[in-house]
């Protein structure tokens, strides 16, 4: 054949991308449970932050074991359908990037002694997605802990919701007020229920929306197991 040839071109080149997809897709498939071991590895140290354990230098599948008693499922009327799978539908939830309706993933774990109940949280910023937990004490109102983080906010004013500072002002907060979600971000300096609210982020005022619209959204999905005593 000759190669210098326009044939001789397009079927070398055929070939040689149909080698390189194939190739592609093996590293793909031979890759895929380690990317989803990854995944789960990290949502797992995020309940943890949420708990305010650090696994900095720890054994974080160890730490989760420890503190995380049951990944429970949750209906809509607040019931347990479930009292194990609520990761998986998570994980499953996140990587479609949506969550399985009238499917609520609930973590129920023990610090110290005490109970707490860590819920999954997800929402929209200002250029994309956010997401977090947030961890309650045993009255299922008290905050004892939160986690966020973002896809794209920007440095130095929506990105600081990822930040300890932030997180740490929801320490205590309460959550339902009346039978309603009125934990939530106001806009910086004009907080006027302490109890329930925080100080948005000078600079990231649609982050700090965002963020406030993905508490309330978020947890008044599980307003009927929060007010159920």
């Amino acid at each position: 054949m000759n190669t210098n040839s326009n044939s001789y071109t397009v079927i070398y080149a055929s070939v040689m991308v149909i080698i390189v997809a194939f190739v592609l897709a093996f590293i793909s498939a031979s890759l895929q449970d380690r990317q989803q071991s990854n995944v789960e590895l990290d949502k797992k140290k995020q309940i943890l932050s949420a708990l305010n354990i650090n696994t900095k230098g720890q054994d974080a599948e160890a730490l989760y074991n420890q503190y995380v008693k049951a990944d429970q499922i949750l209906n809509a009327s607040g019931e347990v359908v479930s009292e194990q799978g609520g990761f998986e539908i998570e994980v499953k939830a996140e990587l479609a990037k949506d969550l399985q309706a009238r499917q609520l993933p609930l973590y129920v774990c023990e610090v110290e002694g005490a109970t707490k109940y860590v819920l999954p949280l997800y929402g929209a910023g200002l250029w994309g997605a956010i997401w977090g937990y947030i961890a309650l004490d045993e009255d299922k109102d008290t905050v004892y802990g939160v986690y966020f983080s973002h896809e794209s906010e920007t440095p130095g004013l929506g990105a600081e919701i990822a930040t300890r500072w932030f997180q740490d002002y929801f320490k205590g907060k309460h959550v339902m007020k009346n039978g309603t979600v009125a934990l939530g971000v106001e806009k910086n300096g004009k907080v006027t229920d302490p109890q329930y609210q925080v100080d948005g982020i000078s600079g990231g005022t649609i982050t700090s929306v965002g963020v406030d619209e993905m508490l309330k959204r978020c947890i008044s999905q599980y307003e009927q197991f929060l007010t159920k005593k």
